[in-house]
């Protein structure tokens, strides 16, 4: 076994290393710019593909909700928008004053 093998301290380790994770860009021009039109390429099929799942994602959830309504009914729309639909009590000038009046303080 060498001696060199188990001295991590040397920059020959380091360089080592260092020369394992770092990747080198090509030096002849046209294989530079072909990677680099690749490196585009898987680009933007990675775009298009996480758009597709988004609208595909947003497509079943609306399918979903509309299934989900299936059958209930419809509110049906007011002919005329200033018409309320409600219950309501009319109350006398007469009880509201009758009321005690409560008095809090702060």
């Amino acid at each position: 076994m060498f001696a060199q093998t188990f001295r991590f301290g040397t920059s020959h380790f380091h360089s080592r290393v260092r020369s394992a994770f770092e990747p080198r860009k090509p030096r002849h021009r046209l294989l530079r710019f072909a990677l680099g039109v690749v490196g585009l390429g898987v680009l933007a099929v990675l775009v298009a593909f996480s758009v597709a799942l988004g609208a595909a994602m947003i497509a079943a959830g609306m399918i979903y909700k509309l299934w989900k309504q299936r059958g209930k009914r419809l509110a049906r729309r007011a002919q005329d928008a200033r018409i309320v639909d409600a219950e309501f009590r009319v109350v006398g000038q007469p009880e509201l004053e009758s009321r005690p009046r409560s008095h809090t303080s702060l």
